[in-house]
């Protein structure tokens, strides 16, 4: 960029057409590395990207019927074999030994009274709300969040870092937890797979972080997608475009009637019903990919044995 104006200038709407396997895509819609000057972050990604041809192999937490054209367009490059393993959550469903699927990773701790929460709620019936571990937002974008989920009347399941607003701490008015007690709860951190998969779960007001991404796969969940930073651009697109299971707000510019309409939209609108089903038909398609049979499950089974068994035996 040659300066921060081509930021807001509608530069970045200009179309991309010379990357192999992304169509219908904005300047806006890559990395945002690539635009917003964040050197440290572009530096991380060149940096493996010229590792990858020393690779084995290239596994990527992903399925084949969601992402075939970037999938394809990479197994036809100089590279390393490409497998598609994912959703590795629904993976881990397939482990025999229950032990072995006891271990888990968070960067915060997980609080699991929001499940008892929702088995009090009506089918459907919750927006949950999560910005996952890193995003930050200003205060007032929290107020304006906060008053838009107040405004639209549906109960939500909010987390909140306390690391959540910028330089200060994640603090909601008296009387917005007064005018939203009997619909809401606040909690820290919380089982996210297991809260999109909660029937009481019927929409997801997410930062689109892949891991996010996937988990409404595995749960079948509509979104509302706000994406901050590095690749949330790119699955917002996906989701809201190529996927029909989403539609966009725009973090800089956030305002409550907007998320009020949004809100309103995603759970109780002919979009948010249209999202809803193209959402199951992802879950159907996720599920397929990970049982016996399926093209992640095979294709760990070629990992072990095209790459690592074949290491083995070179040594």
């Amino acid at each position: 960029m040659k300066d921060k104006s081509y930021l807001t200038n509608g530069y970045l709407d200009k179309p991309v057409d010379f990357i192999q396997g992304l169509k219908d895509i904005r300047l806006r819609d890559l990395s945002s590395f690539f635009y917003d000057g964040n050197d440290d972050l572009q530096n991380i990604f060149c940096r493996e990207i010229t590792k990858a041809p020393k690779a084995s192999a290239i596994l990527i937490n992903t399925f084949d019927t969601l992402e075939s054209d970037v999938l394809d367009a990479m197994k036809s490059l100089q590279i390393p074999a490409v497998y598609p393993v994912g959703p590795l959550q629904l993976l881990e469903e397939q482990i025999p030994n229950k032990e072995l699927r006891k271990f888990q990773f968070n960067l915060l701790k997980e609080h699991t009274e929001c499940l008892e929460w929702l088995d009090t709620k009506q089918p459907n019936s919750v927006v949950y709300v999560s910005f996952g571990s890193l995003s930050v937002m200003t205060r007032d974008q929290l107020i304006e969040l906060a008053w838009g989920l107040a405004n639209s009347k549906h109960p939500f399941l909010w987390v909140i870092r306390p690391d959540l607003v910028i330089g200060e701490a994640a603090v909601l008015p008296p009387e917005f937890m007064e005018e939203t007690a009997d619909r809401c709860m606040i909690t820290g951190w919380c089982p996210q797979e297991k809260v999109l998969c909660h029937s009481s779960t019927g929409g997801f007001l997410t930062h689109s972080g892949w891991n996010s991404t996937l988990d409404t796969m595995c749960g079948g969940i509509p979104i509302i997608s706000c994406p901050f930073f590095g690749d949330q651009q790119t699955n917002c697109r996906n989701a809201c475009v190529h996927w029909a299971t989403g539609m966009e707000m725009i973090n800089k510019n956030v305002r409550r009637d907007d998320v009020e309409v949004m809100v309103r939209e995603l759970m109780e609108g002919e979009k948010g019903k249209q999202m809803k089903t193209k959402a199951m038909d992802w879950k159907k398609s996720a599920i397929e990919s990970a049982k016996p049979g399926g093209s992640s499950y095979v294709n760990i089974d070629k990992v072990v044995e095209d790459v690592l068994l074949q290491k083995k035996l070179e040594c």
